[in-house]
């Protein structure tokens, strides 16, 4: 009996092995094939052999971009979200030359061409709002006018009483008979209790929720975000930026946790794209899709900027952000100006960043002095010797923390949108962006960067290196993260 239980006990143990053995292969395979990523393949490879079953477990939990996949199958599955299906509802107008102010940004207009496969449209007015203050009460205004529909993407939509002033106004939307639909990220919903969803079904308001997280209360970061800011009127009036819906933002009521940030209102053939991209991500998130006069107009021309708009996300708009923004950098001639709460670009960004200072074109950064995530703010320091040292200037911008994003390049190209220039906006977000040409659009946002740079320090090499070494030691295992921040 002690034979055959040794026999037995021999016999599971190389059954164990092999399994585990196969399961690796498998795994590290997977990697092999999926990861772009040199760097993580090797990581996870290696966490798959050093740690067996455990490591294999961890990279299908974590590893395999399962919203990538998803989409792709979704949109196979719906005629509406198929190349090219949009093409009856994107009345826009034919793309022509760049005006003269802006003509030698042409080459820039073609990468993005061939990086986005959206068109650009003439015929557009483009106007900044600073901060909640300006930005809640147009919006809220748009809200109530809607005759037809209204869309609405956030990644945050807190229950407080920012978010109560759009919840009314969503709910006497719906009431009037108006085509109401709101979709929240999941992460983001939970940044206040209780949630804002909650509050919107009472009320009858029909929202969605975008993602699934793994243990998602205690691993917020562990997930790939629906983090774009779109509301559309009637499919005529748009907004859209990095401002979520929270009561920070709106300074005048002096709130606890101030926060400065930027959005826009957009007239025009290029609120096409903001509608297209809230109706692929309604469709993948509630299989309903939008179609039609409500949500897709005939829209005319209204001012002079030529405009589009630019997905990205972990899916087939995969890199599009990143490429437009080192399109931009290679293109520009005399001055980039980049201001964004979180600075953490990979090597080929900041390579990008330092060919242009070389080339003697005036690079400008511009950051927070506090920022509202430390161990965001300890890795940017890390590595901001990198962009220091080649030319790049670097400010910090006055309390209260600015959560603006905009990208300036030669008084003539505007970037706006929810991208920042971190590994999770541009490998793991879904980001939605608006690249303008237009000569007084950009000089109105140069004023409005030269005010921030008016309450601004320079930060040099030398206060970065002067650093104690304990700080170094911190900011260096904080940079480690940077993938996953």
């Amino acid at each position: 009996m002690l034979s055959f239980a040794r026999v037995l006990g021999d016999f599971w143990n190389v059954v164990a092995t092999v399994l585990t053995l196969l399961l690796s292969v498998i795994a590290s395979g997977h990697v092999v094939l999926y990861k772009r990523d040199s760097r993580a393949a090797v990581g996870w490879v290696g966490l798959i052999w050093l740690v067996p079953i455990v490591g294999s477990v961890l990279y299908a939990l974590l590893g395999i971009n399962r919203i990538r996949r998803q989409a792709i199958e979704k949109r196979s599955q719906h005629p509406l979200l198929a190349s090219g299906a949009f093409a009856a509802v994107t009345a826009v107008t034919e793309q022509r030359p760049l005006p003269g102010a802006v003509e030698h940004l042409q080459a820039l207009a073609s990468l993005v061409d061939r990086v986005s496969a959206v068109p650009l449209t003439t015929g557009n007015a483009i106007s900044p709002l600073v901060d909640g203050d300006e930005a809640y009460p147009a919006m809220v205004e748009a809200i109530e006018s809607a005759t037809a529909s209204v869309a609405l993407s956030t990644y945050i939509f807190d229950n407080d009483f920012a978010g109560g002033l759009f919840v009314e106004a969503l709910e006497r939307a719906v009431q009037r008979g108006v085509e109401v639909r709101v979709l929240i990220d999941t992460v983001g919903a939970r940044y206040s209790r209780p949630s804002i969803v909650r509050d919107l079904n009472r009320r009858h308001v029909p929202v969605g929720l975008f993602g699934r997280t793994v243990l998602p209360w205690r691993m917020p970061y562990m997930n790939l975000r629906n983090h774009r800011k779109i509301l559309v009127a009637d499919g005529r009036i748009g907004f859209t930026g990095g401002m979520n819906i929270r009561e920070g933002s709106l300074l005048e009521r002096m709130p606890a946790y101030p926060v400065q940030d930027l959005h826009f209102r957009l007239d025009g053939p290029v609120v096409t794209h903001l509608t297209r991209t809230f109706a692929e991500d309604w469709a993948f998130t509630t299989h309903e899709r939008l179609f039609g006069e409500p949500w897709f107009p005939s829209l005319g021309s209204v001012g002079d900027v030529v405009a589009r708009g630019i997905n990205d996300g972990p899916d087939e708009d995969f890199d599009k952000a990143r490429f437009v923004f080192m399109g931009a950098l290679a293109c520009a001639r005399q001055r980039v100006r980049i201001v964004t709460p979180y600075f953490i670009p990979d090597a080929g960004l900041i390579s990008a960043l330092d060919v242009a200072a070389l080339r003697g074109v005036q690079v400008e950064i511009l950051l927070p002095e506090v920022n509202n995530l430390a161990i965001v703010q300890w890795a940017a320091t890390a590595q901001l010797w990198q962009v220091l040292q080649r030319g790049c200037r670097v400010y910090y911008t006055a309390p209260p923390f600015d959560h603006s994003k905009l990208m300036l390049v030669d008084d003539g190209w505007v970037l706006f949108g929810s991208t920042n220039w971190d590994a999770r906006s541009l490998r793991l977000n879904f980001e939605f962006g608006v690249e303008c040409y237009n000569v007084p659009l950009a000089q109105t946002l140069n004023g409005l960067v030269d005010r921030k740079l008016e309450r601004a320090r320079q930060i040099t090499t030398g206060e970065v290196n002067a650093r104690p070494l304990h700080i170094k030691l911190r900011d260096g295992v904080a940079r480690l993260a940077a993938p996953y921040l």
